[in-house]
């Protein structure tokens, strides 16, 4: 509003100011009659606002819990349905705000201008939260992690136990809890370990040189074939999804799906100074996958030495040879 309209609402105000005063001088009656019957007005104006900001109320309710029974129906994760429904909440409120305001007579036009400056000013004043905002966003939208996840990002690792619309919150391995923004963690590397059901686990053993190769690849693919974790090549996968809860929509989504599983492998890696290495692969459940890495890290070193397959360390030998003077 300029300067000149806000004089002449001024000049406004006192012009009917005058023009009361004078009334109730000439026409005490009538000035009364004109004051009750505009305070009849204004009451039922009140009284329409009131109820029409009740019915209102009334409806935004009834409105959330809609939601809120959409969203157990369809199992919406709790961060999402949270957001959405506080979001719709509060978007209705304000215009039932404006509405009940504008029923009163008073012009919505300035008020919404208000809002919309002191939306901006806000926004200007937390221009990072506001990042961190549009980063909750893109990450409740393409859902990269969830709760319960194991990730690591921004040099962070551990377990994701609440994703809200400005920080998401990560449990460490030692049990700290670190708050990590969203808007630096939508914009950098998430490593998710457990963004897939099934993980493939990998090993690299090393033994000493003269070993036999065929009958260690055989000593380690029994160790590995003898835990009921390592999935198999014959593994129902419909089954296997089916007891891990997986949806139809995630089975539809790239790279998701497997339809088979490769079968436990071991090969003969490389040829080092001091041993020869094999790397050793199988497949298993994500929720499996540290059990049965370090499980099989200690079966390797309790079973293999005793059937002649003896671990390689540095070692440098020396052979001293005795030069003997033959006399003459």
């Amino acid at each position: 509003m300029t300067v000149e309209q806000i004089q002449q609402r001024q000049d406004s105000i006192r012009s009917n100011a005058q023009q009361m005063l004078e009334m109730a001088k000439e026409s005490p009656v009538d000035f009364w009659h004109n004051v009750v019957q505009s305070m009849l007005v204004f009451g039922m104006k009140v009284l329409a606002a009131l109820i029409l900001f009740a019915i209102g109320m009334w409806l935004i309710d009834l409105v959330k819990r809609g939601l809120k029974r959409v969203f157990a129906r369809r199992k919406t994760e709790p961060t999402i349905a949270s957001f959405i429904s506080s979001f719709i909440s509060i978007s209705l409120t304000v215009l039932l705000v404006i509405i009940s305001v504008g029923t009163l007579g008073v012009d919505t036009t300035s008020l919404a201008a208000l809002l919309a400056a002191g939306g901006m000013a806000i926004g200007m004043a937390l221009s990072g939260t506001v990042q961190n905002f549009a980063g909750g966003l893109m990450l409740l939208a393409f859902k990269p992690f969830k709760a319960g996840d194991v990730i690591e990002t921004q040099g962070v690792m551990g377990k994701v136990v609440e994703v809200n619309i400005t920080a998401t919150k990560i449990l460490t391995m030692d049990n700290r809890v670190v708050i990590l923004p969203n808007g630096a963690l939508s914009n950098g590397t998430i490593n998710n370990y457990n963004g897939r059901p099934i993980r493939r686990v990998d090993w690299e053993v090393s033994v000493s040189y003269g070993v036999d190769a065929a009958a260690c690849k055989e000593a380690i693919l029994a160790i590995i074939n003898s835990d009921e974790r390592v999935l198999q090549a014959d593994t129902d996968m419909q089954a296997l999804y089916k007891e891990l809860n997986i949806t139809a929509y995630q089975l539809s989504t790239v790279n998701y799906r497997m339809d088979a599983i490769p079968a436990p492998f071991v090969a003969l890696k490389s040829l080092n100074s001091s041993d020869i290495t094999f790397v050793v692969r199988a497949w298993v459940r994500a929720a499996n996958y540290w059990d049965v890495f370090f499980t099989m890290q200690e079966r390797f070193y309790t079973e293999l030495p005793p059937q002649g397959f003896t671990f390689a360390y540095p070692h440098v030998d020396v052979s001293m040879y005795k030069e003997m003077a033959v006399a003459k």
